[in-house]
């Protein structure tokens, strides 16, 4: 007993932290369901009704559309290229290998603001005009160090050891990087994967900064908001939210899943 009421201040403020964490989301999420023309107490529902408004919106459904299309083709492109500069830094003597390391890190420490304005300007001067595009490439320029950490964070000593196997046995280089490196990987590149497309889903400075009239969804939720409190908002920040949540949970799943097979061929 004396043990279990010296962890229930602990126990008491994760519970507080939870609830500050999560009471704005479940209220969100709530009041999409509510059939009433606010999304305000009392609730009144459930109802679809403000589901149903959402796809029949032909500017929600586009945006939505968009926004899928950039963070899956972004985080395809930056987890390519994390995965690239991670194996030629993890797996070549590379001079200034640590400061190459470290600008490549340098994006995670910039506020979006900045990125945004620093890539409008460039786009401008090289004549990109905004676009998906411009968006697109914005989103690489941000999730591409965090792809790039999480590859080279997997890329230990047994792998190399591996490599070399292969390469003792007749492989070449492209073999041993398609046949033995990509597939030891494929958790890590996986999770990079589902982060960035997490990350580019609802990023919102940078697609506000870059687009002029083919926006994301968070661009259309923010314009939809200077007009006041409407129910199709909840719906949609659900809907965003909920695809952000499996984008997460699957890299979990994956995380889990290596973990556990790790465990197990150690055993």
């Amino acid at each position: 007993m004396a043990r279990w009421f010296r962890h229930l201040p602990a126990a008491f403020y994760l519970i507080l932290a939870y609830v500050f964490i999560f009471l704005p989301v479940v209220i969100l999420v709530l009041f999409s369901f509510q059939d009433g023309q606010l999304p305000v107490p009392p609730f009144d529902g459930p109802s679809l009704r403000w589901y149903e408004r959402m796809i029949s919106d032909s500017r929600l459904v586009e945006a939505l559309g968009h926004s899928v299309i950039v963070a899956l083709l972004s985080s395809l492109v930056a987890t390519l290229l994390g995965f690239l500069a991670a194996y030629a830094l993890a797996r070549r003597n590379m001079p200034f290998g640590g400061g190459i390391r470290y600008l490549l890190m340098a994006p995670l420490t910039v506020s979006y603001l900045i990125i945004g304005m620093g890539l409008l300007i460039t786009f401008a001067l090289i004549g990109i005009p905004k676009s998906l595009l411009a968006v697109g490439i914005g989103h690489v320029v941000i999730n591409l160090p965090l792809c790039f950490a999480i590859v080279y964070s997997q890329m230990g000593e047994h792998q190399r050891n591996i490599e070399r196997a292969a390469q003792d046995l007749g492989a070449n280089d492209l073999q041993t990087l398609v046949l033995i490196t990509i597939p030891i990987l494929q958790p890590a590149l996986f999770a990079s994967f589902c982060l960035a497309a997490t990350l580019s889903w609802d990023e919102f400075i940078i697609a506000f900064l870059l687009t002029r009239f083919d926006v994301t969804l968070p661009v259309i939720i923010f314009e939809m908001l200077s007009a006041g409190l409407n129910p199709v908002l909840n719906a949609a920040g659900t809907v965003v939210f909920a695809i952000s949540i499996l984008f997460v949970l699957l890299a979990l799943l994956l995380a889990t899943r290596r973990k556990r097979a790790n465990v197990d061929a150690a055993g």
